[in-house]
Order: structure tokens, then sequence, then C-alpha cells
């Protein structure tokens, strides 16, 4: 009995061990493992969730965008990657019992499906119009497949120098541009944009701007150390003609021409050129010999009457040459060796009248030749100081100046008193015409007005360092003293035809 009763507890035993090994239908498990990365870049994505149906843990992807769902039933899932601003990515999977499925999801922007607008369509103006206004509508037009709200960019150039002006979040089809150049010609160009896709671009389109008007004046001003030639009216209206990035100095305008001839630094030398008024068609004149003189600043040119040639010194020779730059010739050379710095044509082509110096500018003297290089007057000898500003009027008969009265020098070329005179041909007599100049300034580089009845001029502190203002007024008289008009700021070296 007892042999039976241990043969049956040992058959029990080894019947409860085996039923313990038999796994419960439907619990068995695998892992899933994957990687969420972008459709676009395929760069990984931190932090996007990931959950399956059936249901199974919900995990989130590592910065190298990787995650694992550990012991997940065997079995067909639909799993799901989720992250805001990203449209959500299905992928199926079969899991394997004991076995490692791997999944790659790669997501897509929520905007990714979004169209970009149209090229926007430039209206107004029109390509290529002339005689635009200095303020300016600009209008185009534009639309978006999902009616995005759109924000515009106009890109606006010139030919005039290399500035680019950028007009940013315009909310309209449409912008006006103001405080424009006169006898600019402008490049514009529109970008839209919804904020989802990359900005769309317009074709470029140009217009160019009303004619400068009555630019009778030119002027000199300073510019990142650099003389910059501009034109100007009576209204005071400026308009820039040569380039900032060149050194332009000396403007004279011929009528008959319509040339303006310049001075504009040229490697190591000093050349003379000619330009329309705008500034545009520059011409070399002169190659063989440059102008020069005791400084640059003070060294000066002049036309004839009809605009077909120009003298001008080197030194101590005056040349002629035609505007072409032909025809070189030298008409006449100081016997002493001293410099000529300026001189002036007369009208009528009878006179030449220069004004001479030694190197330091000093010693100088005004005398008058003939085309043949005879001199024929001595209008100003044997004085101290610095002279300047040599200008015939009309007729010839009379040659305006300035003289430092002071007479005083030193190696700076520093004026304390410089004031205009008028010589006429006829008595021998110079008159100062400048009685009203406030003390302690300089009146400079004195022209006549094209109807003789005013002048122009530059008046400036005598410090050397002070606002340089062109002035023109009436010429004052013993009994009259004239008021004074400032017409331009800050500008030098004017021309009035």
């Amino acid at each position: 009995m007892k042999n039976i009763y241990i043969k049956l507890s040992l058959s029990l035993l080894i019947l409860f061990f085996s039923c313990s090994e038999e796994k419960i239908s439907g619990e068995d498990f695998g892992t899933v493992n994957g990687r969420v990365v972008s459709a676009v870049t395929f760069e990984p994505l931190e932090n996007v969730k990931v959950f399956s149906n059936p249901s199974s843990s919900i995990v989130f992807t590592d910065s190298d965008g990787r995650f694992s769902i550990p012991k997940i039933k065997v079995g067909q899932y639909s799993f799901e990657a989720q992250k805001d601003n990203y449209l959500a990515k299905f992928e199926s999977g079969t899991v394997n019992i004991n076995s490692i499925t791997d999944l790659v999801f790669e997501l897509k922007l929520a905007t990714t499906n979004n169209k970009p607008p149209t090229t926007p369509a430039l209206v107004t103006p029109a390509d290529n119009a002339v005689n635009q206004n200095l303020e300016l509508n600009l209008s185009w037009t534009d639309t978006d497949p999902e009616n995005d709200a759109l924000t515009y960019e106009i890109t606006l150039r010139n030919d005039a120098n290399t500035d680019v002006v950028v007009y940013s979040n315009v909310a309209q089809p449409s912008y006006t541009l103001k405080n424009l150049t006169y006898n600019t010609k402008y490049y514009w160009q529109v970008s839209a944009s919804d904020g989802i896709n990359p900005v769309v671009l317009s074709a470029v389109h140009t217009f160019t701007t009303l004619t400068f008007p009555n630019a009778r004046f030119l002027f000199v001003k300073n510019i990142n150390d650099n003389n910059v030639i501009y034109s100007g009216n009576d209204s005071g209206d400026q308009l820039q003609i040569t380039n900032s990035a060149t050194n332009s100095w000396r403007p004279r305008k011929n009528t008959q021409s319509k040339k303006i001839a310049f001075i504009r630094s040229s490697g190591s030398q000093n050349h003379i050129y000619t330009m329309n008024p705008d500034g545009s068609g520059v011409f070399k004149v002169t190659n063989a010999v440059p102008i020069a003189g005791f400084n640059s600043e003070f060294v000066n040119f002049s036309w004839n009457a009809s605009g077909s040639q120009i003298i001008y010194p080197y030194f101590d020779k005056l040349y002629r040459i035609n505007k072409d730059g032909s025809g070189l010739t030298k008409m006449y050379q100081t016997p002493d060796g001293r410099f000529i710095s300026e001189c002036d044509w007369s009208t009528d082509g009878a006179k030449i009248a220069l004004k001479i110096n030694n190197a330091s500018g000093y010693n100088a003297e005004i005398r008058v030749i003939n085309t043949s290089g005879t001199v024929i007057n001595q209008v100003l000898s044997g004085i101290d100081g610095a002279l300047g500003g040599l200008n015939f009027s009309v007729t010839g008969q009379k040659l305006i100046f300035t003289r430092d009265i002071s007479g005083y020098e030193n190696a700076n070329y520093r004026q304390l008193d410089t004031r205009i005179y008028e010589y006429v041909f006829s008595t021998g007599i110079t008159t100062d015409i400048g009685l009203d100049k406030p003390t302690g300034t300089l009146d400079l580089d004195v022209r006549y007005s094209p109807s003789e009845s005013e002048y122009i001029f530059v008046n400036t502190s005598n410090d050397g360092l002070s606002t340089k203002n062109i002035v023109k007024q009436v010429p004052s008289t013993n009994s009259t003293v004239a008021a004074r008009t400032i017409l331009f700021s800050n500008a030098s070296m004017p021309d009035w035809e």
C-alpha cells in the first residue's frame, strides 16, 4: 500500500510540472524598435509620440529619433507617430514571438502639401516707364491657391550707385515710394511669401524719374573723403551726378556743347573729363599731359565759348586741347618757372586770364595773355597772400577774382580775410565788391551769374574746418550792401551757367 501511495504522489508531481510549462494562448511577446525622421531632410525627430492599435505602450523618441516598445504581444498592429506641426504617419507591423520588428517613420510638415503663391505680376508703373514722379505708387497682382495671407518685400536699386533699398512686411499689393531722385533709372522687384513656402520672386521692371528741372548750378560735396559733383536749381534741389566711389571736382558746364568738364583722379595723376549733364557719357579728354599745379584743390581750367576746346595748366605751362582729346598744343610757359594755377578764357576768345604763383601758392599775380601767348595786361602783381577765382564777364571788359587782403602766408595755404574784387579793363581800377563779408570768413571761387546781375561764390570760416556754403548776391557798392542768399550748404566749387 505504501508503494502504491508513493507512485501516485510521483505521478501527480510530474503532471503538475508538466502543466506549469505550457503557455497560455495569446501571451507570446516580441519587441518593436524604430526611428522617426524628417521626410525632407531625414534628420532625426525628438519627442515624437509613438503608439499602436491595438493598444500597447506609449513611447517617445529620443534625441536620435529612436524608440522601443518592449514586450508587446505577438500579432498584427498599426503603429502611429505624432508630433506637433507634422502630419501623423501610420506604419503596419507584425510582432513575432521573441523577435524584433523594425519600423521607420518619415514625417512631413503639416504644411507640406500647401501650394506657394503665384508669381507677382508687376502692374504700375509699366516696365521701362519714363518721366516718373519722385513720389511714385508701385502696384502688382498676386493670388494664393489656399488663400493664405501674403506679405510682400520690395527690392529697389538704381543706376546711380550701389545702394539697395528693401521695403519689408508690405501687406497690400501696392506701395508708394518717396524721395526718389531726378533723372535716375530704378530697378524694382517684388517677392511674395505665404509664411509656409519659399518666397516667390517677380520679374524685374525698370522706370526712370523726371529730368532734373532748371539745373543751372554745379557744385561739389565731400562724401566719404571723395569729391562728388552735384547739379542744383534755384529751389535748392540737388542731384548727384558723379559716383561717390570716384574723386571728381571742379565742374565747368558749356551750354553750347551741352557738356560738363571736370577733374578726376586717375591713378597718381589728375585728368580732365567730360560728361553729359546727367552724369552719363563720361569721356577722358587729357592723356599725355595731365592737369597739375601747386595744389589740386586750387587748380582750374576753362572752356572756349563754343565748347570745342579746353585750356588747362600743367605746372608752368598752359595747354589747349580739343574736347575729343586731339590737338594738344602748348600755348604759354612762364619765363621764371612759376606755376599756372588758374585760367579763364573770354567769351570772344581773344583773352586768357592766368593766375600765376610759386610752388607754395604765393608770390601770386594775375596776368592776361592773348591766344599767341603774349602778355597784354597785368591785372595784379607784387602782393602777399592768396589769389584765386578768375572769371571774365560776358563782354570780357571785367574780371572778377578773390584776394586775401591780410597778406598772410603759411605752409598750409591758410587764408584769413579773402574778399571779392572786380577789375575793369577800360579804367584799370580794381574795386572791392564784397563789402558785407562776415568777419572771420572767406569768400572763394567767385563766378558771375549768366546775366552778370549777380555772382556766386563760397563763404566759409577762415579756420579751414567749418562748413562751406555756396552763396549768391548782387554786387555790393560803397553805398549799398546787398543781402546774401545761401543756395547750397556743405558745398564748394560752384558753377552757374
